[in-house]
């Protein structure tokens, strides 16, 4: 069985068990270009207090990244040079981006604080899921493009 799971993940294979993307077997296809708008990515979050906090509270899992966590799924909704706003919804560049409803708690009823908002720095890509519940870039503001590890793309997935 660890066999079988090592080739996996050496192939690229990764279980996606949150429900901001459909849950199951995912694939990490290279991406060999900058990462645009409308890209669905994995990403490597930063070794930072901020997701230490995200795993602490269930938002995130272990995994393989730096500081062993998971990557996450997001689509790419902005890059280096565009403005975010935040209220109760993100906007980019002033058009407001759909199913970007910003939630003062999280589901346990836990203080969530969202980011103030700016330019998307040089390197820099703000990341969103259209699920409701989603830890993104809302909360955590950009990432940088640096931890991409390529594009996703759902192979055996269902919606709960």
């Amino acid at each position: 069985m660890a066999a079988i799971a090592g080739a996996g993940l050496a192939g690229g294979l990764r279980v996606n068990l949150t429900p901001s993307y459909p849950r199951g077997l995912w694939r990490i296809e290279p991406l060999d270009r900058e990462p645009t708008r409308g890209d669905l990515v994995f990403i490597c979050p930063p070794d930072n207090s901020v997701f230490e906090r995200a795993f602490a509270r269930g938002y995130i899992r272990r995994g393989l990244c730096a500081g062993g966590l998971s990557p996450l799924i997001k689509t790419v909704v902005g890059v280096a040079g565009e403005t975010v706003s935040i209220g109760e919804r993100v906007s980019i560049n002033g058009r407001t981006l759909p199913a970007s409803d910003v939630r003062q708690t999280d589901a346990a009823g836990r203080s969530l604080s969202p980011f103030a908002g700016g330019v998307i720095p040089a390197g820099d890509l703000f990341l969103h899921s259209d699920f409701a519940g989603s830890y993104d870039s809302r909360y955590f503001g950009p990432l940088p493009s640096a931890g991409v590890l390529g594009l996703a793309r759902p192979l055996l997935t269902f919606r709960p």
